[in-house]
């Protein structure tokens, strides 16, 4: 199970870099509508809601994953206070920074030190979180 879990995230992590996802300055030139706008990433962004959409459909369909644990989807469906105050939150800080938290780890990993700044800020806004909630 560990080996699948790391090479899922390999995988992941590999594509976030040839994607262009874990370049700041390009997430944030995709960001900057109003500026010298960089639409490159619309090609990723519409390649993951293909795949992630046909993905949770079958997902959905399921009881158990592949290797045969307990399906766990988000089940939630209200669009409350926290959930907007969160997107807000995380919208800004995406824009601020240029990572949103899987390339920000991607980021550490190739030694960065604008997502080491970032992903120790979202480990305490992490347990912030849990010491409010």
């Amino acid at each position: 199970m560990i080996i699948i879990s790391f090479l899922a995230g390999l995988i992941f992590g590999i594509g976030l870099i040839i994607s262009g996802m874990a370049d700041p300055a390009k997430v944030l030139a995709f960001l900057d509508v109003a500026g010298l706008w960089n639409p490159s990433l619309i090609f990723v962004m519409a390649g993951a809601i293909g795949v992630g959409f046909f993905a949770f459909l079958w997902a959905k369909s399921r009881k158990t994953t592949l290797l045969g644990g307990d399906m766990k989807l988000p089940s939630a469906t209200k669009i409350d206070r926290r959930l907007i105050i969160g997107a807000v939150m995380f919208g800004i800080g995406w824009g601020i920074a240029g990572f949103c938290p899987g390339p920000a780890l991607v980021g550490l990993g190739m030694g960065l030190p604008k997502a080491l700044i970032f992903v120790a800020a979202m480990l305490a806004g992490m347990a912030l979180y849990e010491l409010l909630d």
